[in-house]
């Protein structure tokens, strides 16, 4: 791990591959410009539905370094935009990701900060509600404490327990090794039923293959 990017620079494929957890929230959840990525720790955020005062609260107190992670029950309202980014940035946040929506997405997109939402929507919100913060959430399936890992890029956003990061990340590592040689065999010529082991025909696997792409 490094701390430029704590998930060692591992995508979220295979650092689910790698974890053998339910740690991958549901589809629906979209980097709101082309390239976003995210890897930190949570700082997660109850919120309710079309009311952003949890997450004016959680720009104010979260750590720096860390990623807010909010539910806002899929609401499809702009519950983040251009202000909220740039508090945000102020405090050294990481990015956001939220079952809800957001607006200003081409400024979100000029600024650089990641963000992953469920909706992009201009409807605008209360501020009456102050949520909750650091508290557990379930985040599309999937629990999220504060200070677990949460990556996000183009293909979904998985959660690592705090307690079981490391270990993962390991696995990736040997993950992605093997992965490199499935590469350069496959660019030597060979299939990727040698490779794998996998059965043609009715015949079956090579014992001991144990590799799933």
């Amino acid at each position: 791990m490094t701390l430029a990017d704590p998930s060692g620079g591992h995508s979220t494929a295979t650092l689910y591959e790698a974890s053998g957890l339910d740690c991958a929230c549901r589809p629906g959840l979209h980097p709101v410009w082309p390239g976003a990525r995210i890897a930190g720790p949570a700082f997660t955020v109850a919120g309710v539905g079309g009311d952003n005062l949890a997450l004016h609260r959680a720009v104010a107190h979260a750590p720096s370094g860390h990623v807010l992670v909010v539910d806002a029950g899929g609401a499809v309202f702009g519950h983040w935009g251009e202000i909220l980014t740039i508090a945000a940035q102020h405090r050294a946040l990481l990015g956001l990701v939220i079952d809800g929506g957001v607006r200003d997405i081409s400024q979100l997109a000029a600024l650089r900060f990641p963000v992953f939402a469920s909706s992009v929507a201009v409807f605008g919100t209360g501020k009456s509600q102050p949520g909750q913060l650091g508290e557990p959430i379930t985040l599309r399936g999937v629990r999220v404490g504060t200070h677990d890992l949460v990556v996000a890029d183009g293909d979904g956003v998985v959660v690592l327990p705090a307690d079981q990061a490391a270990m993962i990340i390991r696995r990736a590592d040997h993950r992605h090794e093997r992965e490199q040689q499935i590469i350069t065999g496959l660019r030597a010529g060979r299939s990727t039923l040698d490779l794998y082991g996998l059965p043609e025909l009715g015949r079956p696997a090579q014992p001991g293959s144990g590799y799933q792409p």
